[in-house]
């Protein structure tokens, strides 16, 4: 089955549990969406829910079984791929009445889809042939939306047999490959995230799934999100080398994102795209070239011309003139709308308590916190059943949660086999460790807290899905975890699909904040927060002017964003006073932690007198 390139959206990946069904919602009106597969466990609870859905027997894959992980995630998709082909062939066959799906299909299109003109013309037409003949044309042209996987490259946690030894090509994040690599679904892709693993990319040489066809396309394509081009560079040469295509290159701010964020040194989405844009050509041939030579060395064939690669591009995105500008002045194929889509049941998947939350989110109640066990900066929404857990937990005397999953269990400071710092037993040894020292008892809180902070993700940010389909995924454990992007606080209200489609392609405005900024101010400002926060912390321990390299760097990439959006013609005339007001604030604000912090007294009097 073809899929769709009708939409010019797609929905990321959304912690755990929030897209994990999300095809089989959204699918088959032509959009697309990315499943996680890290979590085995809540793969398989959604495949004891779906079974019965279909009229068909749920069958467990015990934990038991030889590849277990594997088989889980390759049945759980080829039950998403069974259930949204019928979807389809069902849509397919309706009729072009009001409040149908084929109609919904049609009226959630963009504006300037062939489809959707149409379609239209065929509603306002008189003539009966002529409705039948543009029906059926219709009816030919309708595809469902790609189903995609997620998979984050740093939880890759080793597996050992019952003698202990360590057993080869079954670590989490490999498993999980072969799991969507042996699956049912074609003209798909899997998106690596958080940087490169090695092994992992290794193991895609043992993946025929993912050689390219007769006709140059892809069954299975790979989608890598990066925060830079240098990174798509570097990522996209290794694999080359393989002889692997990377298809689509998913760039990410490094702030103004969900979940995990990963910071660059104070380079900026615009100016990243902007290389992006004058580099894309450059790029594929380099590719392309390293691409032919490792084809040609490996199945003794090569190309005349590269496969397609493409950009795509998310994170904080909220209007449709911020869409619209990335797609027209940027070349961008497709944008990630995420934070968004948690306030849209019909599209993901969220427990009533925590979608009340998002719809009461104001600014103080999103943080970039330090609670994942990974040690990368997590965005966080207070006030959840796991933040309340937690706490109580601390108040009771045992800190740390039961570490059922153990998928981000890497840490040996103690212990010979890792675990997760989350952990009970982590946090009880680390903090008996603590007390050993002696600490002043200011540096005393403040290690204590960094401790106390790591927050268990494997359970809270699975157990959406539990609580919403009556389901149990760990007894006795049923707190919720969520990390929305910083741009829930512009969104506070549950819609429908089709109003949410309706908002991203500018046919209507469901944005409650009326003074939210652009997306690319919203960043710097970001940027600018944690730059300070850094420099404060650094500046307590005497560490600035050690590091004082990386934070000329990084105040000089930020400077040099502000330059390059001043320049932008991104705004119609209406914002744009708006627009600049915020670069020069934020110039003010950004020189002023610069003389503060980084200069030395000679260089700022110097700076003051120029």
């Amino acid at each position: 089955m073809k899929y769709s390139p009708h939409h010019k959206f797609h929905i990321p990946v959304m912690g755990l549990a929030y897209t994990i069904d999300s095809p089989i919602k959204v699918a088959r009106f032509g959009i697309s969406s990315v499943i996680s597969i890290v979590e085995d466990r809540l793969v398989e609870m959604m495949r004891q829910y779906y079974y019965p859905t279909i009229n068909r027997d749920y069958q467990p894959i015990p934990v038991h079984e030889p590849d277990y992980r594997a088989k889980r995630i390759t049945d759980y998709l080829n039950l998403v791929n069974t259930i949204v082909q019928a979807q389809v062939e069902k849509l397919k066959k309706a009729a072009f009445d009001t409040g149908s799906e084929i109609v919904k299909y049609f009226e959630m299109l963009p504006h300037d889809s062939t489809l959707k003109q149409l379609y239209l013309q065929m509603m306002k037409s008189g003539n009966v042939q002529e409705k039948e003949k543009i029906g059926t044309h219709l009816r030919s042209q309708i595809r469902p939306g790609s189903i995609d996987v997620n998979i984050m490259t740093k939880i890759d946690r080793d597996t050992y047999n019952k003698t202990g030894g360590l057993m080869e090509d079954c670590s989490d994040a490999i498993a999980a490959l072969r799991g969507y690599a042996k699956s049912s679904l074609t003209n798909s892709s899997v998106v690596f995230s958080a940087g490169m693993n090695p092994r992992l990319y290794n193991y895609l040489e043992k993946c025929e799934a993912f050689n390219v066809n007769e006709d140059g396309g892809f069954s299975k394509k790979i989608i890598i999100k990066v925060s830079d081009y240098r990174s798509a560079l570097i990522q996209g040469k290794y694999l080359a080398k393989k002889g692997i295509w990377v298809s689509e290159f998913r760039i990410e701010s490094g702030l103004n994102c969900g979940g995990h964020a990963f910071a660059t040194e104070g380079f900026l989405m615009g100016p990243i795209l902007e290389e992006f844009k004058l580099k894309k050509q450059e790029l594929i041939d380099t590719l392309f070239e390293i691409y032919n030579a490792a084809l040609l060395k490996k199945h003794n064939r090569r190309f005349i011309y590269p496969p397609q690669l493409v950009f795509s591009a998310q994170g904080g995105i909220g209007t449709y003139e911020e869409d619209d500008f990335l797609h027209r002045y940027y070349n961008i194929e497709s944008t990630g709308w995420g934070t968004p889509f948690l306030l849209v049941p019909e599209a993901t998947t969220v427990d009533e308590n925590t979608l009340n939350l998002l719809c009461m989110a104001k600014e103080g109640d999103m943080v970039l916190s330090r609670h994942s066990p990974l040690g990368v900066r997590f965005h966080y929404l207070k006030g959840t059943s796991a933040a309340k857990e937690k706490l109580m937990r601390i108040s009771n005397g045992k800190p740390g949660s039961p570490c059922t999953e153990k998928h981000l269990a890497f840490n040996t400071e103690f212990t010979t086999g890792p675990i997760c710092t989350a952990s009970h037993k982590y946090q009880k040894l680390k903090i008996a460790q603590l007390q050993s020292l002696n600490l002043p008892e200011p540096e005393y809180t403040k290690q204590l807290n960094g401790v106390l902070d790591k927050e268990c993700l494997c359970v809270g940010l699975s157990n959406a899905a539990a609580i919403t389909y009556k389901k149990t995924f760990i007894k006795n454990l049923d707190a919720v975890t969520i990390c929305p992007g910083p741009n829930i606080t512009n969104f506070s209200k549950v819609v429908p699909l089709a109003t949410m489609i309706d908002h991203i392609y500018g046919r209507k405005n469901i944005v409650t904040n009326t003074g939210r900024p652009h997306m690319f101010i919203a960043e710097l400002y970001l940027y600018i927060d944690y730059l300070k926060e850094q420099l404060e912390e650094d500046n307590q321990t005497g560490q600035v002017l050690k590091k004082k390299k990386y934070y000329a760097s990084f105040y000089n990439n930020l400077r040099e964003g502000i330059t390059y959006y001043q320049s932008l013609p991104c705004l119609t005339e209406t914002k744009k006073g708006r627009f600049s007001k915020a670069l020069d604030n934020a110039g003010l604000e950004l020189d002023t932690l610069n003389y503060r912090f980084v200069l030395s007294e000679t260089e700022e009097a110097a700076v003051i007198a120029k």
